[in-house]
Parts: structure tokens; sequence; C-alpha cells
């Protein structure tokens, strides 16, 4: 099978993306003094860029010879309770060793650390990769934002004794939900309480829904503060499954990612450190883990998208019908068409936010230890801001068009599609799933609504447009684009002027999807000035972009407050 780096020529060009020699500079503290600590360490960018390169194609390896091959095993044998912990099943368990072999769990982790000292696109590179092999497995490789948390939040103390486990390939889980605390963290009940004897906090409770439950480390979120009832009374926590005070009580049977095992846990005073500080948890940690993990997703989403793709391509160039391959039909080529563009507008919005988010986290490190200069100070604002409004828009396209992707592959396929024979009816209900966790598709446009009402992407729509100035083959979509920017503009003004917030709340899915049609839109242009692969996608994914504005358009114009009244 080809390797899952090589075979995907979009990969390399966003790895390349001219941002990334800052990123990198940044990350290596301009000086690349590592060099003179670590054998590992690069000595330039060229040299760091390099050894992403040569760590990516080693992924895509592992991606297509082991995790790829096993994904069909690993949805079918799902996981299991033994001795109330849980148990991998083999083709699991052989994924994870494959990726511990080839040494980069713990991959953006510092050195000092045993990390790789990455940055965040080529995690999230892999993360689309593993995804593509098995969106299942790949939970088990986003679930390093954990130790991203504990970098960020932990004592020196606790980050010396956890995250050198991780670079080791210790097993990560975040540990929020509850049977009565899905979406609404503020209501977890899962009580904290500090025990004098020990100097430790003791975790007393039920948690459900835990992607990888029974892991090593476990970072737990917890009410330490009696008597509360809100967000202010949770505090973060880090449980160490050495210490044997929790049982899985349940692998929940789900409808996908069956190569992800889901538990529900039990802790019966589970011995545990605080990170941070308390009363932070949920206000502060959680929702910084949230972000990671919604990135994350955007990742998995892409991947599991490609892979269904590629699955359709090969079965309309096989599949004859009427004497000739399916895949000459228009009604059939358009569809894959339709597919490749959004898929790769996906791409290029994930890796713009994983852009954005290396660069916020990098100025606010050098903020954070007093070495952010005064003509930083402005980066750091912006790229936080952007960091911010794109990751909701990310997950929010992301995970849909993940879905709609697979199901029109899946009809690509026909009646053979909806059997256990092809891969596709796994891809599908893997990809169910994207919408719904680390915050539905719903609660994305609440956070995304904000970088539509502050004019955080009007402020990048304009950014795109003058990279397209004087490019003469885009002049007429550079026209249309500014066309439909001012569309977007006069529909938000027109909403935002009746100051009614629960309207704006009904009209926000319209407003958020027309800004995220014009920013992928401008992105594949812009892309298609570095790479040709992107110049056909980008002309077919703005046609479809215009439609759909259009439309939006003309249901907000339409649209007055009393419509409300016609959905109570």
């Amino acid at each position: 099978m080809a390797n899952f780096y090589t075979d995907n020529e979009d990969l390399k060009f966003h790895l390349g993306h001219p941002l990334m020699k800052r990123i990198i500079d940044l990350r290596e503290n301009n000086d690349y003094s590592d060099k003179d600590k670590y054998d590992y360490a690069p000595k330039d960018f060229e040299d760091a860029l390099d050894n992403y390169d040569k760590v990516m194609e080693i992924c895509g390896e592992v991606c297509a010879e082991t995790i790829a091959p096993n994904a069909e095993g690993n949805d079918l044998e799902g996981h299991s309770i033994e001795n109330d912990h849980l148990k991998y099943n083999k083709y699991a368990s052989e994924d994870y060793e494959a990726l511990k072999k080839a040494g980069v769990w713990g991959i953006t982790m510092p050195r000092q650390y045993d990390g790789l000292n990455m940055s965040n696109v080529p995690y999230m590179m892999v993360g689309e990769m593993v995804s593509r092999a098995d969106g299942g497995f790949c939970n088990f490789w986003g679930l390093q934002d954990c130790a991203e948390t504990i970098l960020e939040f932990a004592s020196e103390e606790i980050k010396a004794e956890y995250l050198p486990k991780v670079a080791k390939g210790a097993t990560l889980s975040m540990v929020l939900t509850e049977p009565d605390a899905g979406s609404d963290l503020q209501s977890v009940q899962l009580k904290a309480k500090y025990d004098e004897e020990s100097g430790m906090w003791l975790l007393n409770g039920v948690k459900r829904f835990i992607t990888n439950g029974d892991a090593d480390i476990q970072l737990v979120l917890a009410r330490s503060v009696e008597g509360t009832t809100d967000g202010r009374g949770l505090s973060l926590f880090v449980y160490d499954k050495d210490k044997h005070c929790e049982i899985v009580r349940r692998v929940e049977n789900k409808l996908g990612i069956h190569g992800s095992p889901t538990c529900e846990m039990v802790y019966k005073d589970a011995p545990a450190k605080l990170v941070g500080e308390e009363k932070l948890g949920l206000i502060k940690y959680v929702m910084s883990l949230m972000y990671g993990a919604r990135l994350g997703v955007g990742g998995q989403s892409v991947g599991i998208a490609e892979a269904a793709y590629r699955e359709a391509l090969k079965y309309a160039g096989e599949r004859e019908q009427f004497k000739k391959a399916i895949i000459n039909f228009p009604a059939v080529y358009q569809l894959l068409g339709n597919m490749n563009a959004k898929i790769k507008g996906m791409r290029s919005l994930l890796y713009e936010t994983a852009r954005f988010v290396d660069m916020s986290k990098l100025l606010q490190e050098k903020k954070k230890n007093g070495t952010l200069t005064a003509d930083l100070r402005g980066d750091l604002k912006y790229f936080s801001k952007m960091a911010d409004a794109f990751t909701p828009l990310l997950k929010l396209f992301s995970s849909e068009w993940c879905n709609s992707v697979c199901y029109d592959a899946l009809q690509i396929h026909g009646g053979s599609g909806y059997m256990k024979d092809f891969p596709i009816e796994r891809m599908v209900r893997d990809a169910r799933i994207t919408t719904i966790y680390e915050g539905t598709s719903q609660l994305q446009v609440v956070a995304a609504i904000k970088g539509v009402t502050t004019g955080v992407f009007a402020e990048k729509m304009a950014e795109y447009d003058k990279m397209l100035e004087g490019v003469e083959k885009f002049a007429a979509q550079k026209a249309k684009l500014l066309e439909m920017t001012e569309d977007f503009k006069a529909s938000v003004e027109k909403v935002t002027a009746l100051k009614n917030q629960e309207y704006l709340d009904f009209q926000a899915r319209n407003l958020v999807e027309m800004a995220g049609n014009i920013v992928i839109s401008y992105l594949l242009f812009t892309d298609s000035l570095r790479g040709e692969q992107f110049e056909k996608p980008a002309n077919t994914f703005f046609k479809l972009a215009y439609a759909d504005n259009k439309q939006r358009k003309t249901y907000v114009d339409n649209g007055e407050v009393s419509d409300l009244e016609n959905y109570r």
C-alpha cells in the first residue's frame, strides 16, 4: 500500500507554507540552541523542516502498512473489560505499538520532556493520516491534547512526572462528561476533596462517554468547591491509573468508531493532583483543552473524508454500467469533483487554523516567560483572535462535510456500499460522530458567530483579497468574492441591527456558513498561487459557495423576528 504522506501532494504543500519558517524559528527559540543539548535537534530551519518531512514519511508508512490493514479488524472486534479495566483488542494494540516504535508519541512536547518539539501542523498532519487509515483509532493519537494541557498549565513537578511518560507512549484521556453533564459541563458533579493526610485530592463519582477512559494518564474535571453548582466550583486533576482506584463499568456499544473505546468510569477515593489553580478547571483549562480537541476533530474529519473519496474514486473507475465505467457519467464525476473540492477546502482550512494556533501558542509562551518584545504584542493579539475564530469554523465545516462526503461516497458505491463487503460503510459510521463530540455543530455556530459579529472574518477576507490583487486569471472570481463579501456584510448588518439576541442565534448558522464559504474560497484561490493542483477544485468549490451564499442571503433578507413564532 502506498505511503499515506507521499501519495498525497497536498500534505507536503501545506507543510511548506511560508509561515512555517516563522513558526519553526519560534519553536526553536530563533537560535536553534537545542542542537547543543540534544543530538536529534535541528541546526537551522532547513534541517528542522527536513526532520518534519522525514517524520511525516515514517508516520505515513505506519498508517499505510499497519493501521489501515488493521482498521476492519479493529472495527469488528472492538474492546472489552477484563478485571474491571479496559482491554484493547490486538489490532489497536498493534497500531499503538507501531506508532510508539516510530518514536512519535509526544510529537509536540519539548525535548526536555523527551518530545520531538514539533508544531501543531505536523501533529495535525499525522492525525489526518491516522484518521484516513482508521477514523476510530485516530482518537488515540488526538488525546495528546491532554499532554498539551499539562504542559501549559500544570506545575513543574507534574510536568516532570508525566510528560516523559507521554513521549514513551503512555495512553491519555480527558475525563469530562457525566450522565447528566454532556455539553453543559458546568453541571459536572464528580467530587474532589482534599485529603490532608496524603496531600492528595480524592475523586469520587461517575464519568460517562470517556474516550480511552482507562488510560495511563487521565485529566479529570471535578467539583472541588462544595455547595457550588456552576463552573466556578470546578477544577482539573491529573490521575494516574497505577493508583488502581477507578474501574471501567462499561464499554459503550456505539454506531461507529468501534476502534476507539468509550467508557463509563467509576472513581472511588482516587488520589489525584491539582492541575494549575483551583476553580479554573472549566473556565480556563478545559476550554483550552476543548479548543485543541476541536482542531483534532478537524483533522480526523479530513482524514475520514479523504479515505471515503479515494474509495469512491476507485469504485467508480472499476464499476461498469451500460458498458462503461460509471466515472464517465456526469452524475458521478460531478459528485466526485464536488467531494474533492470540499476535501481540499477542509484541508486548507485545517492547516490555516493550525498555523494560527501555533503562532498564538508560541507568542503566548513568550508572554508567559517574559520574552515577548513590544513589536510582537500586535502579532499575539492578531493570531490569538484568528485562532479563536477559525477553530470553531473548522470544526463545523470539516465535520459536516466529512459526513456529506462519506454519504456521497456510499451513494457512488450504490447498494454494494451498504454492505459490509466494502469499507465505505464503516467510514460512514465513523464520520457521524464528528459533528457531535467535542462540541456539536450547533455549539460551534455559537462559538463562531462572535467572529462574524466582531468583524474578524471580514478582516481576514480583506487580507486574502489583497493576495489576489493583480492575478489576472482569477480576476472574475475575485470580483464575485467581493460581491459575496458585501452580501455577507449586509446580511450581518440586517440581523444585528434588530438587536435581538434570540433572532441572531436563529440566523447564526446562515451567517457563519456564509463566512466559511467565502474564507474557504479565498484559501483555495490563494493556495492555487503556490500549487496548481488547487485551481480546478477552487473553481468548483467557489461556484457551489457562490450559489449557497445567494440562497442564504435570500433567506436572511426575507426573515423577520416574527418568524421565531413559527418554530415555537
